[in-house]
């Protein structure tokens, strides 16, 4: 069935005209983050919060709202901060109302994903919380009842040929409902598909490139092209930084690499950037960690300490920022293309895509790429990939090229030869990644805007049925994704293996499971693929610590039978294959030792270790101290930045968030003891180099008790941070 494409640019009239298509109950489905198309969604919302016969279920993730400070002082410190980094972006109505509580009872909410911890006091979200792999969000999406869906999409000029569209940044699970509601419009069903074009928004390509007719209205003014949501990076600690120096010591030469957002990721990064730059310094740092020493063999057939001269692929349903630093380094530069023969070769390394062979016609035919004698078909894919020159073309049975032609059958060896002189300089149409949406800083959009459009072709997107999962061309997926390495974060593991990620052993959700679940098992289905599940030892404060390596668990995201390779700012542990001794052995050794004894006894009384195990005394050290003491030698060197790629902070911010957060915690420990440091303050004047952040907090000069007892509170958490004199 074709779709007559209806242009709008006035929101109200685009929202009156879905309600008259599909009638007052609409079920309408979003992307997650990014490409949310914001002006129809609150237009539509409003609509319904007008009219009580709309019955509106909204069904998305990860909604993108602007944070709130909930004290005057937080208010004080993101007031400024949210204007500059957030100006500009609208906020979503129905967010709002959902958060306060008064959202009307004709409208609800369903999300599969969101900002871990978001929801947590919320038990509406935590009631309508669906659990779905990203993979299955569609197919459960369409059996809920979507029938209407709305994104945000790109636009540029098709050379005469009117607009082109990309669905920018979310490919994710457009690409498929798209085709799912076009399949309902040919039953018969009443469905809407909206684009909001927004020309802020990158122009990406791979599959991301959308005709018109997909869309049953397009919404287009001056309005729709608001800002970008762009959430600024998250610092990186010490253990965050060691975990990625461990981390990248697993990532194979020529291999594949999934990582997701915040500081872990750009851990991983900073950790290969540093390997591949300064290698010889590297070397030095890994050695003096021990981590060649206990590692070594693991090291050498997972991955490598070697600069990357074959370069990385990414495959990643996030093509997260800190990819942007790994193309720019000159790591992630594997290209692959979307044809088995050609992979092979490559993988075979007999096919140099920067330089064609002289027998390269010869590897085609053996690859059955194609057949000895050419046919029209095999001229297309030669074409297609750059294998001939520019301008070669089929006529009348035989290949031309300007006023030359030249004979088909390559099994005469005089064609063959002939054949050579429009042989093609490089291969076309390759990609350094392949990704399913993103997100990230202001300046990540602009670095992709501001590319040319062949180079950011090289950053191709798709659906998460492709990106996260084999099924459908496992062949060709599996040679792209030679020795990926798919690194995941966790929330806790089990002695057993067991990963906890996205929800609580009382049932509450943190997040959702999103695609890890995909990963995990695509590290296991591929031949030499493998998972790395970063988790961070411990959690909570240093004075309340708590063990992220656990006994058991009421909650697993991934089973124990799934486990592969676990690292912690403490160590490696391949538990892969192993029998749960072993398991639970190697998962101790890289435990805060605070709980190694703990851990250890649960397992001799349950029967799963050997009664006489002992600890090594080489894993007996595992503390805060030990990674601190090892990490700021190199630190005062520049190394391990707390914002390794640069910040949207001021100074004064950074150090007013990190002393604010240390000296609430500080509150909550001993009330009596802040309060008389307080009182002290009154006391005192007001030290000279407190100035820049008094005057950032508009406490420079305090008119009234409220505002003189914040500025004592924002002096003395400076100074117990040092960032001021005492």
């Amino acid at each position: 069935m074709t779709i007559n494409t209806t242009y709008h640019d006035d929101t109200s009239a685009c929202v009156e005209e879905v309600i008259r298509t599909v009638g007052n109950e609409i079920i309408f489905g979003m992307p997650l983050a990014l490409g949310k198309p914001a002006l129809f969604a609150n237009e539509l919302y409003r609509h319904a919060k007008r009219n009580p016969d709309i019955k509106l279920t909204i069904l998305t993730a990860l909604a993108l709202e602007k944070p709130e400070g909930a004290s005057d002082l937080e208010k004080r410190l993101l007031g400024p901060l949210v204007d500059r980094i957030f100006g500009g972006c609208p906020e979503f109505d129905y967010m709002k109302d959902f958060r306060a509580g008064t959202m009307p009872g004709n409208i609800q909410l369903y999300e599969f994903f969101n900002k871990a911890g978001g929801y947590m006091g919320s038990p509406e979200a935590q009631q309508n919380h669906l659990n779905s792999n990203y993979t299955h969000v569609i197919r459960d999406g369409i059996e809920f009842g979507i029938n209407v869906y709305g994104q945000m999409l790109a636009v540029r000029n098709g050379n005469g040929s009117g607009p082109l569209y990309s669905m920018g940044c979310n490919t994710d699970i457009s690409l498929e409902c798209i085709a799912a509601l076009k399949k309902q419009r040919a039953e018969g069903k009443k469905v809407a598909v909206i684009g909001e074009v927004n020309e802020n928004l990158p122009f990406m390509y791979g599959d991301a490139v959308v005709p018109a007719s997909d869309y049953d209205i397009i919404l287009q003014s001056d309005k729709t092209c608001y800002e970008l949501f762009g959430p600024p990076k998250e610092s990186v600690s010490d253990v965050d930084h060691l975990i990625g120096l461990h981390v990248s010591t697993l990532v194979k030469d020529g291999g594949t690499i999934q990582v997701g957002i915040g500081s872990l990721g750009d851990a991983i990064v900073s950790g290969l950037q540093l390997r591949h730059t300064d290698n010889a310094g590297y070397n030095a740092i890994i050695e003096k960690a021990g981590i060649k020493a206990t590692y070594g063999e693991l090291i050498h057939k997972v991955g490598g300490t070697d600069p990357f001269t074959e370069g990385l692929y990414g495959s990643s349903e996030m093509f997260v920022d800190a990819f942007m630093e790994l193309y720019k380094s000159g790591i992630l530069k594997r290209k692959v293309f979307e044809n088995v023969p050609l992979m092979e070769l490559i993988n075979e390394k007999r096919l140099n895509c920067e330089a064609l062979p002289e027998n390269l016609f010869d590897l085609l035919i053996e690859k059955e790429a194609v057949q000895e004698k050419l046919r029209e078909k095999d001229v297309r894919f030669l074409t297609a990939f750059g294998l001939v020159k520019e301008g070669v073309t089929w006529k009348d049975g035989k290949l031309c090229h300007g006023d030359t032609a030249y004979e088909p059958d390559l099994s005469v060896p005089e064609n063959r030869q002939a054949i050579k002189a429009i042989r093609g300089e490089k291969l076309n149409g390759g990609s350094v990644i392949l990704g399913a949406f993103f997100i990230g800083p202001r300046s990540f959009y602009k670095a992709l805007n501001t590319m040319g459009e062949e180079e950011r072709k090289l950053f191709g997107m798709s659906g998460v049925d492709k990106v996260n999962q084999l099924y459908g061309d496992e062949k060709l997926r599996a040679l792209q994704r030679k020795d990926g390495r798919f690194i995941n974060t966790a929330m806790m593991i089990s002695i057993f293996g067991s990963v906890v990620s996205d929800a609580l052993d009382d049932g509450r959700v943190v997040s959702g499971i999103g695609g890890q679940y995909n990963f995990v098992s695509m590290a296991h289905a591929l031949p030499d693929g493998r998972l790395i599940m970063m988790v961070r030892s411990t959690r909570g404060s240093a004075e309340n610590p708590q063990s992220n390596i656990v006994f058991n668990y009421g909650h697993c995201s991934v089973p124990k039978h799934l486990r592969d390779i676990v690292v912690t700012e403490y160590g490696i542990a391949d538990v892969r294959g192993l029998p749960d001794k072993d398991v639970i052995l190697e998962l101790i050794k890289i435990a805060d030792s605070r709980f190694q004894d703990d851990l250890l006894a649960r397992a001799k009384k349950a029967g799963k270790v050997p009664a006489h195990y002992a600890i090594p005394e080489a894993y007996r050290h595992n503390t805060p101290d030990k990674v601190s003491a090892f990490l700021d030698p190199y630190k005062k060197e520049g190394l391990f930045e707390v914002f390794p790629f640069g910040t949207d902070f001021t100074d004064e911010e950074v150090a007013l968030g990190g002393a604010l957060r240390a000296f609430k915690a500080k509150a909550t420990k001993s009330k009596i003891g802040v309060a008389v440091s307080l009182a002290g303050e009154f006391f005192r004047s007001v030290p000279d180099d407190a100035g820049p952040y008094l005057s950032r907090m508009g406490l420079n000069a305090p008119s009234e008790f409220k505002e003189k007892l914040l500025q004592k509170v924002v002096i003395s958490a400076l100074k117990s941070s040092g960032r001021v004199s005492a």
